[in-house]
């Protein structure tokens, strides 16, 4: 058993602590909203009023938030987790989806502090957070890794090691910055079948046959037939986050993606009109208003 606090218990956050907890951890709990940790508690977890309360002498310390700024507050905030007593030889992680820059940044902090640092962002979500069947995408040293792996597979099912700290992000912001790619090409046929006057019920059945069917796009399909973007598995806000950190990455190595660029534009427009909690499928409706839109304006 081992001695394990977990920062930030959010949608995925708290089913990844609850697998924890099943496989006989010790968990030490911090949230920022205290209501998501009411659960945690129930089945044994302690929870603490900050950061660094929670990190103190743990063996491992596990983060899973938002974005760069909550990461950075929940590491080096005011009692932040980087100001705890760390035990010597932790090995801190970040599961957030975060820039590449500020996971650097980390390192070199929590380095330090004398810690050892993984980033480890997963992918599966929420379902397979809940099923234990996630996907570490792991940036590590290999001795950390042998330690944390153990840990790891509480909530995971593979383990996927890309190479030092920070080649987990890259690789993590590379397959998000995809999914962007493929959500607003989806998006563009669905609008273009509805405006050809062709039936969306059999669009959607070729689809789900074709080449094009990634587990991605048949998830986003089936929401956007439905018009269904109000149950949020994974929102339009966090879609761009990830999207706007992928090339933010591409243009520190000197590299232009304009496929990229324009759908996480069209993500942008989406923030632009209020509709950051929604699911990611709303780009549909984005787009839609956009087309009848531009379509009005050329027969006015």
């Amino acid at each position: 058993m081992a001695k394990i606090a977990f920062l930030g218990t959010g949608i995925m956050g708290v089913e990844m602590a609850h697998k924890l907890i099943d496989a006989g951890h010790d968990l030490t709990v911090y949230n920022r909203t205290g209501a998501k940790t009411q659960t945690l508690a129930a089945a044994g977890a302690s929870i603490l009023e900050s950061p660094a309360a929670a990190a103190s002498s743990a063996e491992f310390i596990f983060a899973m938030v938002a974005d760069d700024a909550a990461s950075r507050a929940i590491w080096l905030g005011p009692a932040g987790a980087a100001q705890a007593d760390l035990r010597p030889g932790a090995i801190a992680v970040e599961c957030s989806t975060l820039s590449h820059d500020w996971v650097m940044e980390l390192q070199r902090t929590l380095d330090a502090a004398g810690a050892r640092f993984a980033d480890c962002p997963v992918t599966g979500g929420p379902d397979g957070a809940r099923a234990g069947t996630l996907r570490v995408l792991a940036g590590a040293e290999p001795d950390a890794l042998a330690d944390l792996r153990p840990i790891l597979l509480a909530f995971a099912r593979e383990i996927i090691h890309f190479g030092p700290v920070g080649s987990g992000t890259c690789y993590k912001l590379i397959v998000n910055l995809i999914g962007t790619v493929q959500a607003t090409a989806l998006a563009e046929g669905l609008v273009l079948a509805e405006r050809t006057g062709l039936d969306l019920a059999t669009v959607g059945h070729a689809l789900g046959q074709s080449t094009v069917a990634s587990p991605h796009v048949l998830y986003l399909l089936q929401r956007m037939l439905a018009n269904d973007h109000e149950h949020v598995y994974f929102s339009a806000a966090l879609r761009y986050k990830d999207a706007a950190y992928a090339l933010q990455l591409a243009d520190g190595h000197d590299l232009q993606l304009p496929t990229a660029a324009a759908a996480t534009e069209l993500f942008r427009l989406a923030l632009d009109q209020g509709l950051g909690q929604k699911n990611s499928s709303i780009i549909q409706q984005v787009l839609r208003d956009l087309q009848t839109g531009q379509h009005h304006a050329k027969n006015s």
